[in-house]
């Protein structure tokens, strides 16, 4: 598995400063935030600009791009992520499901939207995933099983985020095994309580919530899961720098321990 985090923690701060203290912290890569209000970051109406930039930062930082996050399905929009993805070398793109939980309608939707959408990644080379999201169509297991059975490009995946499945109800250590052949990228965060919202950032570390992450680490080795496992901290943009990087370095740590304590990492 690769170890990284998306630069939104960092969202408040400028991109560089989002690589140089996620490389401190000890991930192997990063996440490139292109969520709009967010972060200033990977800003898709100005990607050919920044493109050279973050190539010079990974290089610079040693960090591998793995995924960018961009949570819109608008067609245009997607368009620019994919072309951004090709020439940077993002080789996953990740989006949110939209739609409503409970509504059969925007369900259907959802799924016909991100299969032409994932038709469309398959022609640029690149993967588009999606997560299950507290209050959206797509929000627990069986929705997820079902947009895994209507989508049969092998340009789609699914981006497992335990706190989304915790707050919908289920153990994300037994739900995972259900959807892991699909499984493409994984974002990773602690959650206190179900509430539906993930808490505060600093309670969105790793370890300091209620969910079992060092069992769901362990099922996606023994499950043979070798892709990105990326942080995902949201609601930081007022953060100072020291306040990111302490959430950032206590959770690198805890996937490693939970990485060795399963033989994934010696």
């Amino acid at each position: 598995m690769k170890i990284g985090a998306n630069s939104v923690l960092f969202g408040g701060h400028n991109m560089e400063t989002a690589f140089k203290y996620i490389a401190m912290s000890g991930y192997d890569g990063i996440e490139l935030s292109a969520i709009d209000g967010m972060s200033e970051h990977l800003t898709l109406d100005r990607w050919q600009e920044v493109a050279p930039e973050i190539k010079r930062l990974a290089q610079e930082y040693g960090l591998e791009l793995l995924a960018m996050e961009h949570p819109s399905q608008d067609a245009a929009r997607m368009e620019l992520a994919m072309q951004a993805a090709v020439e940077i070398g993002v080789p996953i793109i990740n989006c949110g499901p939209g739609g409503k939980s409970g509504d059969e309608e925007t369900l259907q939707q959802s799924i016909d939207s991100l299969g032409a959408l994932a038709d469309r990644a398959e022609r640029y080379g690149v993967t588009l995933c999606v997560k299950a999201h507290v209050g959206a169509s797509i929000y627990n297991t069986p929705t997820t099983l079902r947009a895994i059975a209507a989508i049969t490009s092998p340009a789609f995946g699914i981006d497992m985020d335990p706190s989304h499945i915790w707050r919908a109800g289920e153990n994300p250590v037994e739900a995972i095994a259900a959807v892991i052949s699909r499984v493409k990228h994984v974002h990773i965060r602690d959650c206190k309580g179900r509430q539906q919202n993930p808490g505060k950032p600093e309670m969105q570390a790793n370890g300091r919530g209620d969910i079992d992450l060092v069992g769901y680490i362990r099922v996606l080795h023994e499950h043979g899961y070798t892709g990105p496992v990326n942080l995902e901290v949201i609601g930081a943009k007022e953060y100072t720098v020291e306040q990111c990087c302490v959430i950032a370095a206590e959770t690198r740590g805890h996937i490693q321990a939970s990485l060795q304590a399963c033989g994934n990492r010696p």
